[in-house]
């Protein structure tokens, strides 16, 4: 399982990495320390609490969330499979994207809850890029 630095979750979730911190610290989100001594976040915890956030509304330090060039970096919170097609969230900020592409595009890329990826955004298509 992938996890996140305290800086990722930040720009994962919208935020400054002071506020990421304080969430830490304050156990909203659970976090271990790996050989260096830095505080990681477990993907699907990150996944879950994005989603926490997001509902929760804007706090008192998120600032606006823009995208560059209909990018959307974030995380995976859902991936639903089907026979042929599949269904794949990405908590991004405050926004949460949801892609229909194929179960193949799925298996390749690789997607599971917690990873982070990007939705990019043309018309009404989403594709997701594995970062």
């Amino acid at each position: 399982m992938q996890s996140y630095t305290i800086g990722q979750a930040a720009r994962l979730l919208g935020v400054s990495p002071d506020t990421a911190r304080r969430w830490a610290d304050a156990g909203r989100v659970a976090t271990h320390r790996d050989e260096a001594g830095r505080r990681l976040i477990d993907g699907r915890d990150l996944a879950a609490f994005s989603i926490e956030v997001a509902q929760g509304g804007p706090g008192e330090e998120d600032g606006s969330y823009t995208t560059a060039r209909n990018a959307f970096p974030g995380i995976v919170t859902a991936v639903k499979l089907g026979d042929v097609a599949a269904q794949v969230e990405i908590q991004a900020g405050p926004h949460r994207l949801v892609s229909l592409l194929t179960r193949e595009a799925v298996e390749e890329l690789g997607l599971e809850v917690g990873m982070q990826a990007t939705a990019r955004v043309k018309s009404t298509s989403v594709h997701i890029d594995r970062v």
